[in-house]
This record gives C-alpha cells, sequence and structure tokens, in this order.
C-alpha cells in the first residue's frame, strides 16, 4: 500500500490534474466511477507497472523474512548406558555447576565387577608371594641336583681311574652303571634348571602382565561405576528434569532432562530469507530485527555468516527416490545475524521469533566519480528505497501485538 501510494503520487495524480484543469473533465460529468479507468488508462498502467518495479527493486535489494529466530543451544542429560535410577541429587529449574550430581544409576553390577576385579588383583599378589618360595626351592634343587652329578661324577672318575690300573678291579659293567647314573643326573640338574628359569621367567614377566591386565580391568571397571553417577558437565539450568527413583533413562530411548548453559546470550538470530536474494546478501551487510517477545524495539544487526548452502538439497540415502525431494517447497538462505550493538544483545530473548530486514548499500560506489549517470541515479534509487523497506519494518512491529493478542482468534 505504501508502495502504491508514492507511485500513484508519480502518476494517477498528475494524469488526474491534466484531466481536470488542462481538459476541464469534472467529477461527476466526465469524470465517474464508470469512465475513470478509461480516462486515467495511462497514469493507471503506469502506476501498475512503477509500483510493480518499485515493490520488486525493494525487496530484491533490501529481503525481508519472517522466518527467523534467536537460537540458543541446550544440553541432553543422558548416561552413557542405561539403567535404572537410584538416588536424585538435584531438582527442575535448579542452578547447578559443573560436576555436581545430577542422579546415580542404579551401580549393583558395576560394584560387583570391581569387587571382581580387585579379588583378580589380589589373587596375583598372592601369586607374586608363592612364586617367590618357588623360586627358592628351584634354586635348592638346582643345588641339590648339581651336588648329585658332582658325587656321580667323582665316583665315575675314580672307577674309570681305577679300571685303568686294573681291569680286574672294576668290571665294565659297573663303570656303565656309573655313566648312567652321570647322565640321570645331569639330566636332572637341566630339568632343575629349567624349572628355575620358568619360575623367574614366571615371576619376571608372566605375572607383571597379568596383574597389570588385572588393574587395567579394574581400573576400567571403577570407571563403569563412576559412570553410573550423572554429572553436569557445564554450569547451566535444569529444565524438563521431572526424573524419579525407580525410572529407566536411556542414552537412546529416553534422556533425563535438558540443561541450559549460563553462556546462552541473547543476539544470536538465524533468518531464512528467499533464494531468490542470495546474489545480493552477503556478510556485514545491515540489517534490523523486530522479535515478538519484544515487538516495539526495532534492533539494528549486522550479517556475520551466510550458510554457503541450501538445507533442502541435502541428500541421504532412504527407501525414497532421490527425485521426492524436487516436489517440496524450495527452500531459503540461512542467514546468521548479530547486533550492531553489544547492549542491544539483551534485547532479543534466546527463543524469539522474529522479522528480519537485511539492506543493501552502494554508498562506496556513489563515491565513484566514474560511475555513469544512469547507474548513478539507480544506486541512489535503490539506497533511498531502504528507508520504505524500514517503516514496513516498523509498521509489522506495530501490527505484532494486534495480530497475536487480538487477531490471532485465540
Amino acid at each position: 500500500m505504501l508502495e502504491f501510494t508514492i507511485c500513484a503520487t508519480l502518476t494517477i495524480l498528475p494524469d488526474y490534474l491534466f484531466r481536470r484543469y488542462v481538459q476541464g473533465k469534472r467529477w461527476g460529468h466526465e469524470l465517474t466511477l464508470f469512465t475513470i479507468w478509461t480516462e486515467l488508462r495511462w497514469g493507471l498502467t503506469l502506476c501498475a507497472i512503477l509500483t510493480l518495479s518499485l515493490i520488486t527493486m525493494i525487496f530484491y535489494h533490501h529481503p525481508t523474512t519472517t522466518r527467523a529466530v534467536a537460537v540458543f543451544r541446550t544440553v541432553a542429560i543422558l548416561p552413557e548406558s542405561g539403567g535404572r535410577v537410584a538416588e536424585i541429587g538435584v531438582i527442575n529449574e535448579q542452578q547447578v555447576k559443573a560436576g555436581d550430581m545430577l542422579f546415580r544409576l542404579d551401580d549393583s553390577r558395576q560394584r560387583a565387577e570391581v569387587e571382581s576385579a580387585r579379588r583378580q588383583v589380589s589373587e596375583i599378589d598372592a601369586a607374586q608371594t608363592v612364586a617367590q618360595s618357588e623360586l627358592a626351592a628351584a634354586i635348592g634343587q638346582v643345588d641339590s641336583a648339581r651336588s648329585s652329578l658332582e658325587q656321580a661324577q667323582d665316583e665315575l672318575n675314580r672307577s674309570t681311574e681305577l679300571s685303568k690300573r686294573n681291569s680286574n678291579v672294576v668290571s665294565a659293567r659297573e663303570l656303565e652303571r656309573l655313566q648312567n647314573v652321570v647322565n640321570a643326573r645331569q639330566g636332572a640338574l637341566s630339568s632343575a634348571i629349567a624349572n628355575q628359569g620358568a619360575v623367574e621367567a614366571k615371576i619376571s614377566t608372566l605375572l607383571p602382565a597379568q596383574k597389570a591386565s588385572a588393574e587395567a580391568a579394574l581400573d576400567q571397571a571403577e570407571v563403569m561405576l563412576d559412570k553410573t553417577i550423572v554429572r553436569a558437565g557445564i554450569d547451566g539450568k535444569l529444565e524438563q528434569f521431572a526424573l524419579r527413583v525407580g525410572d529407566y533413562v536411556s542414552a537412546v530411548l529416553r534422556p533425563a532432562g535438558l540443561l541450559i548453559p549460563d553462556d546462552v546470550r541473547g543476539g544470536r538470530v538465524v533468518a531464512n530469507f528467499d533464494q531468490v536474494s542470495a546474489q545480493v546478501l552477503e556478510v556485514g551487510m545491515v540489517g534490523e530485527v523486530a522479535c515478538l517477545s519484544t515487538p516495539f524495539d526495532i534492533i539494528p544487526t549486522v550479517i556475520t555468516d551466510i550458510q554457503s548452502v541450501i538445507a533442502e538439497g541435502q541428500f541421504r540415502p532412504t527407501d525414497f527416490l532421490a527425485g521426492e525431494m524436487l516436489s517440496r517447497a524450495p527452500g531459503g538462505v540461512t542467514v546468521f545475524m548479530e547486533p550492531l550493538y553489544k547492549e542491544d544483545a539483551a534485547l532479543i530473548i534466546p527463543g524469539s521469533h522474529c522479522v528480519a530486514n537485511a539492506y543493501s548499500s552502494f554508498h562506496q560506489e556513489l563515491e565513484n566519480e566514474d560511475l555513469p549517470t544512469g547507474r548513478f541515479m539507480f544506486y541512489h534509487a535503490v539506497d533511498a528505497t531502504a528507508l520504505v523497506h524500514a517503516a514496513i519494518l516498523r509498521i509489522a512491529a506495530l501490527r505484532m501485538p494486534v495480530e497475536t493478542l487480538v487477531l490471532s482468534g485465540h
């Protein structure tokens, strides 16, 4: 309506003044409700063309959207493994600090696993004590086997010497028996030495490895036991926390509630503009937002980031053909806007629904002295029409409470 009024002032009004004061046509005589469409056809036609052109230029170079939200993040309260709640340490809407216990799951199985791991460590410690005794026994067996071998070797040497002096003193069969005794005791010594080496390897390698494995299993069991206590990861406020003892919570099936971080700050607005505005929108572009939670505050903003893709084009394998996505309505360009002045951030309540404008500016181009006249006039017109769009935003802000409270039908 505002654009039509401006255009009508430049087209219909001059046409009417020409008909009235130059051609002498009067209302109620030559100019009536039935003849006005013919008499003022030039003005009406030019008004329609100019209005459409002006609206197109305004909405193209100064895009607007009603799909804007002041976003904030929430943290889901989830245990790392499912279980039934055994103890609750907080209540809903309570302020918590990082590390505070929120609730504890039933830990009977985890405690049993910890106790089993501890007993296994104790068993290995006892095995190390027994192994030291086994080593002492093995050393004793080696010494005994070595003494027996030396004794048998001495008897064999003595008998052999006597046989060399007089063959009738010691028979060949006796020498053979003594040699077999030496061989047997040599084998016994080798076996005792091998047994000693096995015990030493058990003490130095096997038992330490088994103890390390048992201690690792104990650490793992203690970690699993600690995970039954769900703690706050950051400072924040609990919301939708309605747990009761005996409830079952799971990382997949059911979260315990939400934690709204203390670092949630107002001011960051995510706006979704039409695709046709993609060539106009750019980082650093100035804009304005009016939010439903504070409808009478017009907050100047600046575009800080523009999403490089349009969400409706994303593809992932499903049981539907890819052509199914073509039936959807075209998506928009996602733009991130923040207040131009830091003190205005408090005016935007996180989660608010907003109306956003973005304004093109050709101020730098207009400073170029070599700019052609036609383009100079066009840039001036584009910058001037931003005032019209700003006025429309303020009218929409004034209309928000009326539409919400009176005309919504609630």
